[in-house]
């Protein structure tokens, strides 16, 4: 079965629903392929489900900070709220009917099954074969990546999504990986009673952001009891039925778990996705994209598979931009110069831009400055919880920042001035003269701007 449509979406995440719903209200007949959940990782197994666990578990801990605080409160937790309120409120227990309905009102057509590129602007869904007038958008987003550690395949170990769907949490849990999906589940069962430890092959957590990120994360979540062992690998798996084995390289000793968590980061597989009948490696690991997301003639690319990172923020953006180089609209190429991220631990995370070791690696000359919380009144005021730190790493030839972080509470929503200066690169000096808000937490930049060196 043959049919023309004008722009074919393989792959409704965020970025891929945006961009068929978008185009669908410009007037274009669109056609939106979808294997799983309309909407994607995000609503269902990600962002959305994560957040309310990470509410929960921080309003736990807030409720046990108050003896040292106002007086005196007992908490006990009860993790079938949390379970109750991800299937009632984010996932519509993991049905798509909502979202599916959206794009359908927007104008556009949905498609259930996997689609495979089979040539220029054709796309192949079972025996369908939709011929794209002006092209195809791949945003088909990426899995967890599963080490290849001899025994794990043949056990039933959870990834994020089964972490994400757990009605019951184990008495314990082994999280294999130190990111932030890993250090954020650890954190939340932990907080619900679960004992948690976290092994991270790296010799810190968060390794891909500054050091003192991966300081604060290892000590929030030894805060919690959590168990934090980092320079260290699995090197066989089994499962009795009952308990997960885990023995790692260097120790003699294993770990036993009533659960395995895989958080090893994630991955983009294209061999499936036909890409080699436009030219592209169907080996590689990312599809490269040019300014305005195009990854071949007639072939645009957006989110997790363009290797910019797997966040929602990023496919969004993408997305943006393809429609408006599909609908030939003005506006600026794609810019990753302050790519904003946040790993939802308590205390919060946040980063834009270059870490101090990605801009001494670009051959920047650098200036840092690294001052805790407690620089700021708001930091001191806080007292128990108001852990954290701002650093920030200036390009000393051009006078600018090209990264920074903000750790502490609230700090993801702290980091938006540090994204505009980075994005601006407004200058440092006029930073340095700002007039900084008495006694918010972000106070704590004006002096960090003025340690820089």
């Amino acid at each position: 079965m043959n049919e023309q449509v004008d722009v074919v979406v393989i792959g409704l995440g965020p970025g891929g629903e945006y961009a068929a719903g978008t185009l669908a209200e410009s007037g274009l007949e669109v056609v939106g392929v979808e294997a799983e959940l309309v909407g994607g990782e995000c609503p269902y197994w990600g962002c959305v489900p994560s957040k309310m666990m990470i509410r929960a578990g921080n309003t736990l801990a807030e409720t046990r900070r108050v003896s040292a605080l106002a007086g005196h409160a007992d908490v006990s937790p009860d993790w079938g709220r949390v379970a109750d309120r991800i299937r009632d409120e984010a996932t519509d227990d993991w049905n798509d009917q909502v979202a599916a309905d959206r794009l359908v009102a927007k104008g556009g057509r949905l498609v259930r099954g996997r689609g495979r590129l089979t040539g220029p602007r054709q796309v192949t869904v079972g025996e369908r074969v939709l011929q794209a007038r002006r092209g195809v958008v791949l945003a088909t987003g990426s899995r967890p990546r599963i080490p290849p550690v001899p025994g794990l395949a043949a056990t039933p170990y959870w990834t994020n999504r089964d972490a994400m769907a757990a009605k019951e949490l184990p008495t314990t849990m082994l999280v294999l990986g130190g990111g932030a999906i890993g250090v954020e589940v650890a954190q939340v069962f932990a907080r619900f009673t679960c004992r948690v430890t976290v092994v991270e092959g790296q010799d810190r957590l968060l390794s891909q952001e500054e050091p003192e990120s991966g300081e604060l994360a290892a000590q929030a979540l030894r805060a919690d009891g959590v168990t934090v062992l980092t320079g260290l690998r699995a090197r066989q798996v089994s499962h009795d039925g009952t308990e997960f084995t885990v023995f790692l390289e260097g120790r003699a000793e294993p770990l036993r778990a009533e659960r395995l968590l895989v958080a090893a980061g994630r991955y983009s597989e294209l061999a499936d996705l036909g890409v080699e009948t436009v030219g592209l490696d169907p080996a590689g690991r990312i599809v490269p994209t040019d300014g305005r997301m195009r990854a071949a003639e007639g072939l645009w690319a957006v989110g997790d598979i363009t290797g910019h990172g797997a966040f929602t923020h990023v496919s969004m953006y993408q997305a943006q931009i393809a429609v408006r180089d599909i609908l030939d609209r003005p506006g600026p190429d794609a810019d990753y110069g302050a790519l904003p991220r946040v790993t939802f631990t308590d205390p919060e995370i946040a980063a834009v831009g270059l870490t101090e070791r990605q801009a001494r690696e670009r051959g920047l000359r650098v200036r840092t400055a690294v001052l805790p919380n407690s620089s700021s009144t708001r930091g001191w005021i806080h007292g128990p919880g108001g852990e954290g730190f701002i650093k920030l790493v200036e390009d000393s030839d051009r006078g600018v920042l090209v990264g920074a972080t903000s750790a502490g509470p609230a700090g993801g929503e702290l980091l938006y001035g540090l994204n505009v200066a980075v994005h601006a690169e407004v200058p440092v000096e006029r930073l340095q003269n700002m007039i900084y808000t008495y006694p918010m937490f972000h106070r704590a930049i004006e002096p960090a701007l003025a340690a820089l060196r």
